[in-house]
């Protein structure tokens, strides 16, 4: 696959497909099999027994040709030419509408990826706009592994992607494809638990290579505030690169995704910075900064609203709302740091309790017992919560900046077309009460 299209939705065009009326028919069932057209068609399309008949009324027709238009991904237009020639029949290139949006075709049309998921479910990315899918996944991974970081969760976690992977357990078959995710939250979560010296709790089966999160709150709640400002700033960086692309430079100056809000969002860095080290040029960099980005955002919101008295107070309104947002959102990001502690405090609780009871009686049973439903309940309860919150991030935080918009997915018209509907003679293909042919316009 070629770097752009892993990046990017697939180049469509838009196409006329022109071919003698007598071969409509072959044309579509050709089309039907090959799968790479989206026609543009007076009703939605289905498997209907009729289905071979209502497309063939839909050609628009004039003497001898017949045509219908649609879009297909550029790439495929030799393969698609050379399927129509025997036909003789043509693909024409056609000029798109700047009101109409070409649907959107991602990766090669492979949805079966997590990271995939993760953004169909937020929804369908713009024509335009750049695939945030595999950095969405890292991002994912990422902020799951600081919330669940324990080395032997993490592990176990690792096992489950493993054992996923191998398809050994048939029940498990349809979450086979989810194994790189589930293995990348175990690593991920192996990793912040060496950093705190977590496995299985605070057992001393590891050196503490950082930090003991219930001993360093404050440094863990400052690192969460950290890797929530730097995954916002890839937010902003995507979201300027998306505006540039929909509407241009001049679009993305003016929105609080784009130039004008990641102006803002620098501000609010070099603010912190300034007033945290006493760096009095920093802060009135900050300050000058800001104040240029609160002009372009209330600029744009301006021409949003449509100009005049009430669109500026509408203005107003919505320029407070981005400060505050912003300030929230990066705020967010302490549950990053929130949730590990919780992590580890339940942890720790389950660890004083089995070392209270232990002894070299029948209480070192029922220490073995707490210990090991503890960090069941545990594991089972922070993945759930980790896997929320970081999904719960991910789409308010940091894809409300990516997206301004949601596109279409491309549907190729494929319907399972029945022997009764194969080719056939055209003159009586139209259904009751559509024409059988119309003329060019």
């Amino acid at each position: 696959m070629r770097q752009r299209e892993s990046l990017a939705p697939v180049r469509m065009e838009r196409v006329a497909l022109v071919v003698p009326e007598q071969n409509r028919r072959q044309m579509l069932v050709d089309l039907a099999a090959s799968a790479v057209v989206e026609l543009d068609l007076p009703y939605t399309p289905g498997n209907d027994a009729d289905e071979l008949d209502k497309a063939a009324a839909a050609f628009i027709v004039s003497g001898p040709s017949a045509a219908l238009v649609g879009w297909t991904p550029q790439r495929e237009i030799p393969a698609l030419e050379a399927t129509l020639a025997p036909l003789g029949a043509a693909v024409v290139p056609l000029p798109r509408p700047r009101w109409i949006q070409p649907p959107t075709m991602l990766a090669g049309g492979d949805r079966s990826r997590v990271s995939r998921t993760l953004v169909d479910t937020y929804g369908t990315v713009p024509y335009a706009d750049l695939d945030p899918s595999r950095l969405a996944g890292i991002a994912y991974v990422l902020m799951f592994g600081m919330m669940f970081g324990d080395v032997g969760h993490g592990a176990v976690l690792l096992a489950v992607g493993l054992l996923l992977r191998s398809g050994r357990i048939k029940k498990l078959a349809k979450l086979q494809r989810t194994w790189l995710f589930v293995t990348g939250a175990g690593l991920a979560a192996m990793v912040f638990g060496a950093l705190y010296g977590e496995a299985f709790g605070p057992t001393g089966l590891i050196p503490v290579l950082w930090l003991e999160p219930l001993a360093n709150p404050v440094p863990l709640l400052v690192a969460g505030l950290g890797v929530g400002a730097f995954l916002l700033a890839g937010a902003y960086a995507i979201g300027t690169i998306n505006r540039v692309r929909e509407g241009g430079w001049g679009y993305a100056l003016y929105s609080r995704s784009g130039i004008a809000g990641s102006l803002l969002f620098v501000a609010v860095g070099l603010l912190v910075w300034g007033l945290g080290t006493g760096t009095a040029i920093l802060t009135a960099a900050a300050v000058v900064v800001s104040l240029a980005a609160l002009v372009f955002i209330f600029i744009g919101l301006f021409v949003e609203a449509g100009g005049g008295a009430t669109a500026g107070f509408q203005a107003v309104i919505e320029l407070v709302d981005t400060v505050i947002r912003l300030g929230s959102n990066l705020v967010s990001f302490a549950r990053l740091a929130a949730f590990g502690l919780t992590h580890a405090a339940l942890l720790m609780v389950v660890w004083n309790g089995t070392t209270a009871l232990w002894a070299p009686d029948w209480r070192a049973a029922a220490a073995i017992v707490l210990f090991i439903v503890g960090n069941a309940v545990t594991f089972a309860l922070e993945a759930l919560v980790a896997g929320i919150q970081a999904l719960r991030l991910e789409y308010y935080e940091l894809f409300s900046r990516i997206f301004q918009s949601e596109g279409r997915p491309f549907t190729p018209w494929s319907p399972e077309l029945t022997a009764a509907s194969g080719p056939g003679d055209d003159s009586s293909s139209a259904p009751s009460g559509l024409p059988a042919e119309r003329q060019l316009l």
